[in-house]
């Protein structure tokens, strides 16, 4: 019996002193997390910066981000930011998504200077948005342009007769969700969706002529789709000089008055989610959960998809894309 209790009060205690390290590599994990984000300046906008030039990075794929947005529209009442420099590295997206932030570029532009540094790419819609700017710089090496819409469709009609398996449906008009990747499309459905690609490109085209001074059938000559070197956009005015950030802050000061002490600073999107697999997947081994971090991915939301994947991979609608 005395044999028993003593071997419960050493479990209890063993039991004390996990729980203690545990804790203990917790709160280590997390000023450590604290001190990364520090350094990486994440928590810059928690203090008041005074004035200075807000740097927008555009990267990647680009969608309708909503944290993106507002965060633009911050930029747009926020009277510290003298100026707004987007830097823009994308093969453009959703051609809704540059739409939405080609609008809220545009509306800072009212209020204040906007410039864009085009670093290695600023195709489709990326362009798109650089188009809102009222000046745009990009190295000689650059790439920009491909103006232009795509719609795409997988066709698996061929795969399925092969495995011996038909989609039946019943719709209540011939074009009701066609075309359709299971089946050839019938008469009149591609003519519809290449005049709702043809509505959106000359959107495009009408914009770019717009905002780069260009007449329209200067614009259409640059829109068939093809990419220019930095170099080459100079010529054809889809820019306006070649360099970077330095070259585009130098532009600031001569054309706008801009004080050539002011810093630029980066403004980031707030997002609640990032990172939250890894950490889960940590915190649960430190608490004594489940420790596979598979597991840690498989409880999250469909929606979290995009978050772990490419943004390529949930892309739908209409297309404003260089390269997939």
């Amino acid at each position: 019996m005395t044999l028993d209790i003593d071997t419960i009060l050493d479990r209890r205690q063993l039991r004390r002193k996990l729980s203690f390290w545990r804790i203990g590599a917790f709160l280590t994990l997390i000023i450590a997390i604290i001190a990364v984000l520090a350094a990486s300046g994440s928590f810059d906008g928690l203090t008041k910066p005074g004035a200075h030039i807000a740097r927008v990075t555009i990267d990647g794929t680009i969608v309708e981000d909503r944290e993106l947005l507002k965060m633009l529209s911050k930029i747009e009442e926020e009277d510290d930011v003298k100026a707004v420099m987007l830097s823009i590295n994308s093969p453009g997206g959703t051609t809704a998504g540059g739409e939405a932030i080609y609008d809220a570029v545009r509306k800072i532009s009212e209020k204040k200077p906007v410039v864009t540094s085009v670093k290695t790419l600023a195709a489709s819609a990326g362009y798109m948005i650089a188009s809102a700017s009222d000046h745009i710089v990009a190295r000689r090496s650059s790439i920009v342009g491909s103006i232009g819409v795509i719609f795409q469709y997988p066709q698996a009609s061929q795969l399925l007769d092969k495995i011996g398996v038909s989609i039946e449906e019943i719709k209540s008009s011939p074009l009701k969700a066609e075309p359709s990747p299971f089946h050839t499309p019938p008469p009149g459905a591609e003519a519809v969706i290449e005049d709702l690609i043809n509505d959106s490109y000359n959107w495009f085209v009408d914009l770019v002529a717009e905002r780069r001074s260009l007449s329209r059938p200067e614009a259409l000559k640059l829109a068939d789709g093809r990419v220019y070197s930095g170099d080459r956009g100079l010529k054809n005015k889809l820019i306006d000089a070649v360099g970077g950030e330095s070259t585009a802050k130098q532009w600031l000061i001569e054309q706008k008055e801009l004080d050539k002490d002011l810093e630029i600073k980066d403004w980031k999107p707030l997002r609640e989610s990032d990172g939250l697999p890894f950490i889960q997947a940590i915190s649960s081994w430190l608490l004594g959960k489940e420790s596979n971090a598979v597991h840690a991915i498989s409880v999250l939301n469909p929606d979290d998809l995009p978050a772990i994947f490419p943004k390529r991979l949930f892309l739908e609608g209409l297309l404003s894309i260089w390269h997939k």
